[in-house]
């Protein structure tokens, strides 16, 4: 089933209050690491010290939690786990994956959880237009979604994940892109809760795309600028 987020109205997130700043960590960063700079980030942004933030990075294989997630969707503890305080299920995190934590003001630009939720599928969906994929959402199934008719009928794979969380209406945690990952790394778990084999995940190698991270990044910036406006530059650097 065809998401109906898909007819909702995004105009508003594309007319930001200002530049967003732009930050690419080179280095795999720890889980915890993300979590404290998305916390301090978030309260400067809440106080009026920083402006919005994108932050693009990877992380070393591990497997996060977020509030709706069961002890039973954690198969064999491969890597180490981490409870957070975001929406959705059990995912794994991973070189070869493009995280994207985005930081934006909602009480500035639109107070709606939902319609939010619609703009960063959206964001996925362009992204991987620009390679010729096409990402769908789904009613029933969070993230976004491609077709595998090679597979058998009905069979459709999962290619990003979002998990979001507010704090005074500052968004953090967001997308994860799978680019070139381990794709067994996700037999240890039940991804997103999302248990029935028609069901898989992929990446863009997988489908046969010799794509690179920073194909991926080009591509990232040039939709996050269609979805919710503008950025400003900033050079790649290892931490918040």
């Amino acid at each position: 089933m065809v998401n109906d987020r898909q007819s909702l109205d995004l105009t508003p997130f594309a007319r930001p209050p200002g530049g967003v700043e732009w930050r690419i960590s080179q280095a795999p960063v720890p889980y915890p690491d993300s979590v404290a700079g998305m916390e301090a980030r978030v309260a400067d942004i809440a106080a009026g010290r920083a402006s919005e933030l994108v932050w693009l990075l990877e992380h070393p294989p591990l497997y996060t939690s977020g509030t709706s997630g069961k002890p039973a969707d954690l198969i064999e503890a491969r890597f180490p786990m981490f409870q957070t305080g975001r929406g959705g299920q059990v995912t794994y995190h991973g070189p070869g994956q493009r995280v994207a934590y985005a930081m934006l003001d909602l009480k500035r630009r639109r107070p709606d959880v939902r319609a939010y939720v619609a703009s960063l599928e959206e964001w996925i969906i362009r992204t991987l237009d620009a390679f010729n994929v096409r990402g769908e959402r789904r009613e029933d199934r969070v993230g976004v979604w491609v077709r595998r008719p090679d597979k058998g009928l009905g069979h459709e794979d999962k290619i990003a994940a979002i998990g979001v969380r507010l704090k005074h209406w500052i968004s953090f945690h967001g997308i994860a892109i799978n680019v070139e990952p381990d794709l067994s790394h996700f037999s240890a778990i039940v991804p997103c809760g999302v248990a029935d084999h028609r069901y898989g995940v992929t990446s863009l190698v997988d489908l046969g795309l010799p794509v690179t991270m920073e194909d991926v990044d080009v591509a990232l910036r040039r939709a996050f600028v269609e979805v919710f406006g503008a950025t400003s530059a900033r050079l790649p650097e290892a931490t918040i």
